[in-house]
């Protein structure tokens, strides 16, 4: 079974960095496309960002794309994203996910638990 573990979560001021990582165990992630979703309190699950399983496509949301960047070591089974000028409303909850270059992104087929990103104003 393919486990998915977020980390790198934390508190940012506006403005600033933030790399989150996706460690992945089980299985390889080679087989999948994979990709983050994030939850604001009180808001329903929102897509991110997604790539494909050579790397070869991406998909941003509009709100993230030019911030934040997907990158993926298949080698390493990790999938990483990279987020840039921080802004408050990228408060969250964010998730990774794994399935087909489809499937990701709608209805994953493994999640991880999540990490929680605070950008404070």
């Amino acid at each position: 079974q393919l486990q998915l573990v977020e980390s790198g979560g934390g508190l940012v001021q506006a403005g600033g960095s933030l790399r989150l990582s996706c460690a992945a165990s089980g299985r390889t992630v080679s087989g999948y496309a994979m990709g983050w979703y994030r939850q604001a309190p009180g808001q329903e699950r929102e897509r991110v960002a997604f790539i494909s399983q050579s790397s070869a496509f991406t998909d941003y949301a509009d709100s993230v794309t030019s911030r934040f960047i997907i990158s993926r070591d298949n080698a390493q089974n990790m999938v990483y994203l990279e987020m840039n000028s921080l802004k408050p409303e990228d408060t969250g909850v964010y998730y990774c996910a794994a399935g087909d270059w489809y499937r990701v992104r709608s209805e994953p087929g493994y999640w991880g638990q999540g990490t929680q990103v605070t950008v404070s104003s």
